[in-house]
């Protein structure tokens, strides 16, 4: 028997049982995805809007203007967060040398760097944050002190660092314990973290940055808990958030799960700028998220990029000594960042198209589009946001359609119901 043939007959068969594998698991991604993918959208050809016609020449200047800071501001940023993870990772060796002599112990070092990083990059895009600030507070969107936005910026520090914290913790522990497949167990682990945020968030994290108060128009609030039948949705209240605090902009969302569901409205958006038509429909709007899971269709989608994330992660950290070395967290979490970013427009573009179904099922729930199209120009006009904003901006950053496009398919939904009408 010919040893060698039979290790060259084991090694194609180890061979193609791992493209077996590749095979499979690429069909299974593609399929969620698909799955995943449908909405209740119908094939619509939106017309081309002039944006004049919606919000003036004069208010598109301003738009335009403030825009142009605050996009500047977010590169810069996001430059200065990547250059400064990038300085931890030329330093990491020295770093984690003197770490180690405080944590006394590699996941407690490794700890240490990763809280180490994340204040560094606070601190160095705390100025760009004040400057957003004080942008903001120019153009009458927000009337917060800066001691104030200081104390919401801290407290967005510590949630960010417990959540680096157990990140950088797990996962050393899993490559200390499992060697280089340890992303077969991570992957998981960050699904199943990311949950649980999703559960604790509305009972822990929320209250930390607002105040709840019920909602006082009864008539409205019932209208809104009949909206919620008409969509399928349990709710149990309807709340208003003390936003008015750090910001004049105008805002609604459904928060928990089960039992403990909400729709909340920012205070700003009861403060007599909005028709009750509007609010109605922002209100269906969030409910209709609720009613197509899109929630859990996001985490869904967060799984499919989980897997080849946290395998780059792995495979990358690896070539560098693997994450049971704490030197090497600056560098994981760097290619972390770099993922984030890069996979940025398939996050967004999973978001655009599930807030069109939301847009689409809301006028459903409403049958009222001139409602909806009131209220896309009044959050333009009110948060200054661009409704036609460069194509850039939508791939990368657009979490919602443009708010022109959302007028675009309310005219469409108005036609299409008087056509009915008169058919």
């Amino acid at each position: 028997m010919d040893v060698r043939e039979d290790g060259d007959a084991h090694e194609r068969r180890a061979t193609l049982a791992k493209a077996l594998v590749a095979v499979l698991t690429l069909v299974v991604w593609i399929v969620a995805g698909a799955l995943l993918w449908r909405t209740k959208v119908p094939p619509l050809d939106l017309p081309k809007l002039d944006p004049e016609a919606f919000f003036g020449a004069a208010q598109l200047a301003k738009i335009d203007e403030y825009r142009r800071v605050t996009r500047g501001l977010l590169l810069g940023s996001l430059a200065l967060e990547i250059a400064v993870v990038g300085l931890f990772v030329a330093f990491a060796g020295s770093l984690a040398a003197r770490m180690r002599r405080v944590a006394r112990g590699a996941v407690r070092t490794g700890v240490g760097i990763g809280l180490a990083v994340v204040l560094a990059v606070w601190l160095a895009g705390l100025p760009l944050s004040a400057a957003g600030h004080w942008w903001a507070r120019r153009h009458d969107l927000s009337r917060q002190g800066y001691g104030g936005w200081l104390a919401d910026q801290a407290t967005q520090l510590g949630i960010q660092a417990v959540l680096v914290a157990i990140a950088v913790a797990g996962a050393m522990l899993l490559a200390r314990r499992l060697g280089p497949r340890w992303w077969l167990a991570g992957a998981p682990a960050l699904v199943g973290l990311a949950v649980l945020f999703v559960v604790l968030q509305p009972l822990v994290v929320q209250p930390l940055t607002n105040r709840f108060r019920p909602l006082e128009d009864r008539t409205l609030a019932r209208e809104i808990e009949r909206l919620a039948v008409r969509e399928g949705v349990d709710i149990d209240k309807v709340e208003i958030a003390d936003a008015s605090r750090r910001t004049t902009t105008a805002n609604a969302y459904v928060a928990g799960i089960g039992p403990t569901r909400r729709v909340v409205l920012y205070d700003t958006i009861l403060d007599g700028r909005f028709p009750r038509g509007e609010l109605l429909a922002v209100a269906a709007h969030e409910l209709a998220h609720v009613g197509r899971r899109h929630l859990w269709k996001g985490l869904g989608w967060l799984a499919l990029l989980a897997v080849p994330g946290v395998f780059l992660l792995a495979r990358a950290t690896e070539r560098k000594g693997g994450l049971r070395d704490p030197a090497v967290v600056p560098f994981g979490l760097l290619v972390a960042l770099l993922f984030y970013l890069g996979t940025l427009p398939v996050q967004n573009l999973v978001s655009r198209r599930y807030e069109a179904e939301a847009d689409w099922l809301a006028l459903q729930a409403t049958r009222d589009p001139q409602s909806a199209i009131g209220l896309e120009r009044r959050f333009v006009t009110t948060s200054l946001a661009d409704p036609t904003p460069p194509r850039w901006v939508t791939l990368w950053f657009g979490t919602h359609p443009p708010a022109l496009e959302r007028i675009a398919m309310a005219r469409a939904f108005g036609i299409s119901a008087r056509t009915r009408e008169g058919s």
